[in-house]
């Protein structure tokens, strides 16, 4: 009987121990502090380059030119942004415009390993002075004003006070790996350089980025990449056009295309690269209205004449350009944190 109740006793000390323990507060670990998430965020940046070229033709009329931007961005979720922004180039155009505006804006969704990016942009030529020549009025009859019989071009090329269009547009981008993405752009405006012609431009673009270690440890990146396009354009409007095509010419499709190799530190990107077009320096002529184009004025002889380029004046605008550029990009919430 008293080994039973030594026994009872041991029981009863080890359930009430039990009970003990499970009444006794456990210190629970600390969960991870809650990362807050800051949808808003802004990119900015600028450049300087020895050209500024756009789809293979020269903006810049072959001379250095300076960029900046300014781009709000507002990420609904980390697959899903909306942005806008303002962008400035130093350009030199027939109409003697001040520069370029951009205003543009758009959504960035992404899928996995693809990303789209959709949107509307508008460019902005403001300053500009119609060149046209006495008496101002086209071959079609139609007097384009007072203020452009007033100014004249030296090569006989005609141009608009104002070239401001815009244009909605679709780019996407696949990412294989680390090291390899390639994308295609598509672009489409109802009235190109507020020429009255349309414009459709397409192309695809590929880029290798180098292992980061290619450089060792000195924070030194490099990439190349490439693109090749074609813009496809149709008919003006009457202010240029020659007396075979009185109501407007046909502009010119052509090829562009273009290879580079970058170097990235930080925030900052050094980029070389080539570019070329298969325009015709008639036809280049015809499309830019370029006030430095040369050539033999006389139609019959001139070596650039074209049935679109009458004049025989022939432009080096959309030819072969090496481009050297300096950019800087950063972003609020990468850079200034």
């Amino acid at each position: 009987m008293k080994k039973v109740a030594l026994l009872a006793t041991a029981l009863a000390m080890v359930t009430t121990g039990s009970a003990f323990a499970a009444d006794m507060a456990v210190k629970a670990k600390k969960a991870p502090p809650v990362v807050a998430f800051d949808p808003w965020d802004v990119a900015f940046g600028g450049a300087i380059m020895s050209d500024y070229v756009f789809r293979g033709i020269t903006q810049s009329n072959h001379k250095p030119s300076v960029a900046a931007y300014f781009e709000p961005r507002y990420n609904v979720t980390k697959d899903l942004q909306l942005y806008v922004g303002v962008a400035g180039e130093s350009i030199s155009f027939p109409n003697r415009a001040a520069g370029e505006i951009d205003i543009y804006g758009g959504i960035r969704p992404t899928f996995g390993a693809f990303a789209l990016d959709v949107g509307i942009w508008g460019y902005l030529y403001p300053g500009g002075t119609c060149y046209f020549g006495a008496p101002g009025v086209d071959f079609a009859g139609n007097f384009q004003g007072d203020n452009c019989a007033e100014k004249a071009l030296l090569n006989a090329n005609v141009i608009k006070k104002d070239l401001s269009f815009f244009e909605v547009y679709g780019k996407g981008t696949y990412t294989v790996n680390d090291n390899w993405s390639f994308g295609f752009t598509e672009y489409y405006t109802p009235s190109y350089l507020n020429s009255g012609a349309w414009g459709n431009y397409a192309s695809v673009v590929g880029k290798y980025t180098a292992p980061p270690t290619i450089f060792g440890a000195s924070g030194v990146g490099m990439y190349v990449s490439g693109e090749f396009g074609r813009q496809w354009l149709g008919t003006s409007d009457s202010f240029y056009g020659t007396a075979a095509f009185p109501n407007g010419i046909k502009y010119a499709d052509y090829n562009t295309w273009n290879i580079g190799i970058g170097f990235t530190y930080k925030v900052a990107t050094l980029d070389l690269r080539y570019s070329d077009t298969n325009l015709s320096k008639g036809d280049c002529n015809a499309f830019t209205s370029d006030f430095s184009a040369r050539g033999n004025l006389t139609a019959s002889t001139g070596t650039f004449v074209t049935a679109i380029n009458p004049s025989g004046v022939g432009s080096n605008w959309c030819g072969a350009a090496g481009i050297a550029k300096l950019s800087f990009d950063l972003t609020a919430m990468s850079n200034l944190k």
